[in-house]
């Protein structure tokens, strides 16, 4: 901060944006304004936590925070596990908790308009009324739109659907010099220049926060079931997922699962799936597959092409689980982050491989940890190859070794350091380590940019 700007300044024009009740600083900043939920890096307190109610006011805000070179960090639900909704010491906190409407349901459209504090259970109850859904999960349904722009987040059901990237049509987004921008629309497809959409998603809030957001959505079918194979090896898994890819069935879900894992989240959710002792002792892992159809009929029949099929594909059982089963086991699956966490794991990663090239980053990974005396378990999105690992090694550098070979395995295999967590904070050593000198460089050319102050999440992919 510029020397001829106190503290007491800065606030008093922060307060005057947003209104003295929706300014925090000093005591009044609570803990869980300091973190999010990666599990390392420990607690940040910024100098002022402010809750905008308009895109105006996030505006004034960055205009201000770019005059007085102040940071700036962004915040949905803080659900996010790489540290980048953590903010820095000292600095600025915008929360999106007040700017949290569902602005239209667009039924002729197909889209949502949304602020970016709608968590995802919010904007499902809203689209379930109109027959619609948006189709991101991440895992974590408390997690917000913003949140989802900020770090393209994926989830279980992209195998069909896709990321966010393929949802989110169009931004209203707050540039740090205090404009305010709209990019696409309520249109499918564009060709007019570059597409800052897609630019701004994924960027983890270091180019221009979004303040309204244009989703796609689909309609709701009705009738679902899910099926669960336990196979003898992890090979046979990872060979049976493009076979099922390719059959036409179309699953909405299609999950890898480890033994162990598995043995964590049915404990952990008291779960009984009905595997008798001799296949759970045996079983090295699991698919499950979700399938969706409008019609009972069909999805029925679809259930029965899928479990001939898994069968001839080497699996040791097929179990079509009953609706309260089937449901329980997909929280179960979405809350490993948290049955991880509940087990003591000192981190949680994500990489992504060619799905092909799974078999080899999980056997070259559990070998690295075997070297390093570390524990890797896991589960992960077979049909897209985004493999979530939870890391149990407490020494630092010993955890930065094995973390850095891993990631370094990934992207030899022709993957990405993360799928759809983000780099933010935590994982960015290894990053800017890692990743192509000349595509860091054209990175930073487009942050300086965007943010000529360098105001917006400083430390969030780069240094």
């Amino acid at each position: 901060m510029p020397a001829s700007a106190t503290h007491g300044d800065v606030a008093t024009k922060f307060s005057e944006t947003v209104g003295v009740g929706n300014l925090l600083t000093g005591d009044a900043i609570t803990e869980d304004y300091c973190h999010d939920e990666a599990l390392t890096g420990g607690l940040r307190r910024p100098g002022f936590v402010a809750k905008p109610a308009t895109a105006e006011q996030v505006a004034a805000l960055l205009a201000t925070a770019s005059e007085h070179g102040i940071s700036v960090t962004a915040r949905g639900s803080g659900s996010g596990l790489s540290a980048g909704a953590r903010p820095r010491d000292g600095g600025l906190l915008i929360s999106f908790e007040h700017m949290n409407a569902v602005l239209e349901i667009d039924t002729e459209n197909h889209v949502a308009v949304v602020q970016p504090g709608v968590t995802l259970s919010e904007l499902d109850e809203r689209t379930a009324a109109a027959g619609l859904a948006y189709t991101v999960y991440p895992g974590e349904l408390s997690a917000s739109v913003g949140g989802n722009v900020g770090t393209n987040a994926g989830g279980m059901r992209a195998v069909k659907y896709g990321v966010t990237r393929n949802n989110v049509l169009g931004l209203q987004a707050a540039l740090p010099t205090g404009e305010l921008i709209r990019t696409g629309g309520r249109i499918s497809k564009v060709s007019s220049g570059y597409d800052l959409t897609q630019l701004i998603i994924g960027s983890e809030g270091t180019l221009a926060l979004a303040t309204e957001v244009t989703v796609k959505l689909v309609p709701r079918l009705t009738h679902g079931a899910t099926v669960l194979a336990p196979f003898e090896h992890f090979e046979a898994v990872v060979a049976a997922v493009p076979k099922i890819i390719g059959s036409g069935l179309g699953p909405n879900i299609l999950e890898y699962i480890d033994n162990l894992t598995m043995a964590a989240i049915t404990h952990s959710a008291e779960l009984q799936l009905g595997v008798p002792d001799a296949i759970r002792d045996t079983a090295e892992a699991y698919l499950v597959v979700a399938l969706e159809n409008r019609d009972a009929d069909r999805l029925e029949g679809d259930v029965e092409t899928l479990g001939e099929l898994v069968t001839e594909l080497g699996a040791m059982e097929v179990y079509v689980l009953d609706g309260p089963s089937a449901r329980k086991l997909i929280e179960a699956r979405e809350k490993a982050f948290w049955t991880a966490k509940a087990a003591g794991a000192n981190d949680v990663i994500d990489v992504i491989v060619p799905r092909t090239a799974m078999p080899e980053f999980l056997t070259k990974s559990r070998e690295i940890a075997t070297e390093t005396g570390s524990g890797v378990i896991g589960c992960g999105h077979a049909g897209d190859g985004n493999v979530h690992l939870a890391v149990f090694q407490a020494d630092d550098d010993k955890r930065h070794d094995l973390l850095h070979r891993i990631f370094e395995t990934g992207m030899a295999l022709g993957g990405a350091i993360s799928g759809e967590h983000g780099i933010g904070r935590e994982k960015k050593a290894h990053f800017l380590a890692l990743e192509d000198p000349a595509k860091l460089e054209l990175m930073r050319r487009i942050k300086q940019s965007f943010d000529p102050a360098g105001v917006l999440n400083p430390g969030v992919i780069f240094d």
